[in-house]
């Protein structure tokens, strides 16, 4: 639900403070490590599904080790899964990843000719797959306005005060409110980086914190 605070909310202001403080904080994402060639929708996939539950640094290791043995989804789709599991151990839940990986690579062959569809409906097809992951999928790889919610984006975008929402779902539709579609894509990478930094889920740094004046710190009881 939009709050009385998101029609006057200064979304432009906000952007440019929010990517003035990101920019500070001299982060590497794992979409950086990922190398932009003609593989590139199937590596932010499959490096997506890996990164859930796990720290970008270590995600980023793990896919440097599988996409070395497998550079493409013919190769990917012709490894064992005891070998993804070898080779993707020790990201969260690597057993299941395992798992969904090696049925994903075999369905974009038999169905797609090898290629990421660029259609929320169809990723969200394949399993481990949610909105989360097909929304970063769509804006990362090809461009496709989209916004991504994860737990960071979700908290504190109920931490300024501009929405109320209880699920992710709620959050990315109220969002889509509020931003102009030029915005949606960089909203998530920007707010993690927040979220990871400043905007701690307990006890944040708001002293830090260069949005601030945006903030009206729904639900923050203690900060620093």
């Amino acid at each position: 639900m939009l709050t009385a605070y998101a029609k006057k909310f200064a979304y432009v202001y906000f952007i440019k403070a929010l990517k003035s403080a990101y920019d500070s904080y001299h982060l590497i994402s794992l979409m950086q490590f990922i190398k932009k060639d003609d593989q590139y929708p199937y590596r932010v996939l499959i490096g997506t599904i890996l990164s859930a539950r796990t720290k970008d640094e270590l995600t980023a290791k793990v896919c440097e080790k599988l996409f070395l043995k497998a550079p493409n989804l013919l190769k990917l789709s012709q490894l064992s899964e005891k070998v993804i599991i070898d080779l993707i151990y020790p990201v969260g839940f690597y057993r299941r990843k395992a798992k969904n990986i090696k049925t994903i690579s075999s369905l974009l062959l038999e169905k797609y000719n090898g290629m990421v569809p660029h259609k929320l409906e169809e990723l969200l097809q394949f399993p481990g797959v949610g909105r989360k992951t097909a929304n970063l999928v769509l804006g990362t790889a090809f461009k496709i306005e989209a916004i991504t919610v994860d737990t960071h984006v979700h908290r504190i975008s109920n931490r300024l005060g501009i929405l109320k929402t209880k699920i992710p779902e709620e959050t990315e539709k109220d969002l889509k409110c509020i931003f102009p579609k030029k915005y949606w894509i960089i909203l998530n990478p920007y707010l993690v980086g927040h979220g990871q930094v400043i905007c701690k889920p307990l006890s944040p740094f708001c002293s830090q914190c260069k949005v601030k004046q945006f903030c009206h710190r729904i639900d923050v009881n203690r900060s620093r």
